[in-house]
């Protein structure tokens, strides 16, 4: 089919490779899971539990995707290490979705938040990022071929909308993840050594962390988040957070 102004191009085959989706077992990150597993790819569902993780895999199983759950949580750097000997084989990934975060709570402002409620935060949305990118980035490193894809927030952007202060540890931590994905792009010559690292920003989305009466379903925030995990390094804009597929200022 011959894609049109109003029908995207549809993403690439994902056949043969592997994608692991940490917060994996619902969500944006479950959504994704799906999607990059329509296209062939065996997934790796990362979710907090074993328990969660296996009955969201279990699901996509049910829809002949070929998918796999672990527990892991990634605030946790002692799981973290450990997830690439248990997944064997599979731990050679050739996608990585890093979808897993909390919110903060609503009342935390910058001069309002607790030690505690800070470090929760930043264990999870941003340091969970980085550690699961150094267990599972150089392979993609050293095979010259990898996908990257960490799901940010509008919140986390220094620009446009939502930049009105609030939420700190949330918005930080997401400002962090930028930064993070920006600065790892370019150590990889911004896709001139086969790894491609980028950010998207999903939207308001009908999840848990963005309530029943959010606009966008979370199909809708995984879109580019599936295109991005599956387009080709020929040519391809990395290290820039995307919306719907666009570049967005950070």
């Amino acid at each position: 089919m011959t894609a049109t102004a109003d029908a995207p191009t549809p993403p690439d085959r994902l056949d043969g490779q592997v994608a692991l989706i940490t917060g994996g077992s619902r969500g944006i990150g479950y959504a994704a899971a799906r999607g990059i597993g329509a296209l062939g790819a065996t997934v790796v569902l990362v979710g907090r539990t074993d328990a969660s993780a296996r009955e969201a895999a279990e699901r996509l199983v049910a829809e002949d995707v070929d998918a796999v759950g672990f527990g892991c949580d990634v605030a946790d750097p002692t799981a973290v290490a450990a997830l690439p000997d248990r997944l064997g084989p599979l731990a050679a990934v050739d996608v990585l979705v890093c979808a897993a975060a909390v919110m903060s709570e609503r009342t935390a402002k910058t001069l309002r938040t607790s030690e505690d409620e800070w470090r929760r935060v930043m264990a999870t949305d941003l340091d969970g990022v980085w550690r699961t990118m150094t267990a599972f980035v150089p392979g993609m490193v050293q095979r010259r071929h990898g996908r990257v894809v960490a799901v940010s927030a509008c919140l986390g952007r220094m620009s446009g909308p939502g930049n009105a202060g609030g939420l700190a540890p949330y918005r930080v931590a997401k400002a962090g993840v930028n930064a993070l994905v920006r600065n790892l792009a370019h150590e990889q010559g911004l896709g001139m050594r086969g790894v491609l690292v980028d950010a998207t920003c999903p939207g308001h989305c009908r999840t848990d962390m963005g309530g029943p009466d959010a606009p966008r379903s979370a199909e809708q925030g995984a879109e580019t988040a599936v295109w991005l995990a599956s387009r080709s390094a020929d040519g391809a804009e990395t290290g820039v957070l995307w919306e719907d597929r666009q570049v967005v200022p950070w």
